[in-house]
């Protein structure tokens, strides 16, 4: 839950939310695998050492703003939010992936850590929080996992991760390697969870179904009284699909999620009790590769909160449709257009001291002024890209891969953008992607 002020709208409430939602499994790495250039996971080995997998991904980039806004900041944006160079992050991944194909008992893990600009928004709270203090490199630990793959129910099998996981809802994620843009989309950064911390699990039906179950602390968070905003957990369900050329999720994740401090803090009314309020995030996401060179994906999402605005419930839902067409080994074009409704106006907003974005995930009261939010409105987005991918011969480099892109976002109803006096905001942004 976030505290933050409205420049434009005077019925924004001053606290914004932020990401949330779900408890999933591998499913969605599989899809991103067939949507955009992706870290692929290789063949797990023939005994149980061999198959640990070391990888690693080096990312950094920069934005350029049309209006070179005072604040220094591009609203509505998080990993991207600077104007100028960023080293995103150095992520370093250490796996053994589970073999759903076995029928027998496997087991696996997953540890990765992280190093850059993406950690201040990356961290669940109460990890590694002060490590960096307010600056804009931080570290993070995104992924500390177990995972089993048992024969249980199905000929398929039944799976079970136990730790820190990445959310696998939204089509896009924090590893850069998996994504073709360089910035994110709305439903990204604020209608879908990064974290989760807890046990989820898959029931493989049969080689089109799954079955998603899990409980966690909820979205964002840990455990323990630093690590959890509020003392109630969080609840996971879903549907995969995989259908040859089309594959789908359905995922909601629902539970308490407003910080025991916004009450407290008096940023809330103080008849709110945090534990008893719920909110409810559903996304779908589906995946087309309509053949080898064209594949086309698609986000729904809807976020629903019984309390966050002042006591009241609010909501926020959007699309996002994506086209990814390759055209040869070297250069692949792609085109994001979105469309979200920030109906209640508390959801999409800016963080310019580093450290406000864990704060309002916390509940506590924002460090910069210029930390703002956009007030109700809808939001329009277009953004038109290039991936290149030179064939560099090299023994230590999987890939080099860049990143130019071009972005217009539009609100409808407010002027959120450019030191809030703008209702756009036109953006070009450039990185590269390097992969071992």
């Amino acid at each position: 839950m976030f505290n933050l002020k409205v420049v434009q709208t005077p019925q924004f409430n001053q606290d914004f939310v932020m990401k949330k939602t779900f408890i999933i499994t591998t499913v969605l790495a599989a899809t991103l695998g067939n949507a955009f250039p992706a870290f692929a996971a290789e063949p797990v080995g023939t005994s149980w050492m061999d198959s640990i997998l070391l990888s690693g991904v080096v990312a950094g980039g920069g934005t350029l703003n049309a209006d070179d806004a005072d604040d220094n900041k591009n609203f509505g944006r998080l990993t991207d939010d600077e104007q100028g160079f960023q080293l995103n992050q150095v992520l370093l991944t250490a796996q053994r992936p589970i073999d759903i194909s076995q029928k027998d008992y496997d087991y696996g893990f997953k540890l990765q850590g992280l190093y850059g600009s993406d950690a201040r928004i990356s961290r669940t709270i109460g990890l590694l929080e002060k490590t960096a203090g307010r600056n804009l490199h931080q570290v993070d630990i995104t992924e500390a996992n177990v995972q089993i793959h048992t024969p249980w129910f199905t000929d398929g099998g039944f799976d079970i991760k136990i730790g820190k996981y990445a959310s696998p809802e939204s089509a896009e994620t924090i590893d850069a390697s998996t994504n073709f843009f360089y910035s994110h989309s709305y439903i990204f950064n604020f209608g879908d969870p990064f974290y989760h911390t807890g046990i989820t699990t898959t029931l493989h039906l049969n080689p089109m179904w799954d079955l998603y179950a899990g409980i966690d602390t909820g979205v964002n968070t840990t455990l323990g009284s630093n690590g959890d905003n509020n003392d109630s957990p969080g609840f996971s369900f879903g549907v995969g699909l995989n259908a040859g050329s089309v594959t789908s999720l359905l995922s909601t994740h629902v539970g308490p999620e407003i910080a025991d401090a916004a009450v407290q803090n008096g940023l809330l009314p103080a008849t709110v009790d945090a534990d008893d309020t719920f909110r409810a995030l559903t996304t779908l996401t589906t995946v087309w590769k309509v053949d080898d060179r064209l594949t086309l994906t698609n986000d729904l999402n809807w976020i629903y909160d019984s309390d966050i605005q002042a006591g009241s419930d609010a909501n926020a839902f959007g699309i996002a449709q994506y086209a990814a067409y390759k055209i040869d080994d070297v250069f692949s074009v792609g085109l994001r257009g979105e469309v979200y409704v920030d109906q209640s106006g508390v959801f999409v907003a800016q963080f310019v001291d580093n450290y406000d974005f864990t704060r309002a995930q916390q509940g506590l009261p924002l460090l910069n002024s210029r930390s703002v939010g956009g007030g109700k409105t809808t939001y329009g987005m277009l953004t038109a890209g290039v991936n290149i991918t030179p064939d560099w011969k090299n023994d230590y480099l999987k890939s080099v891969r860049f990143r130019p892109e071009v972005r217009y976002d539009k609100s409808f109803d407010t002027r959120p953008f450019n030191d809030s006096s703008e209702s756009h905001q036109i953006t070009f942004g450039f990185d590269a992607v390097v992969t071992f």
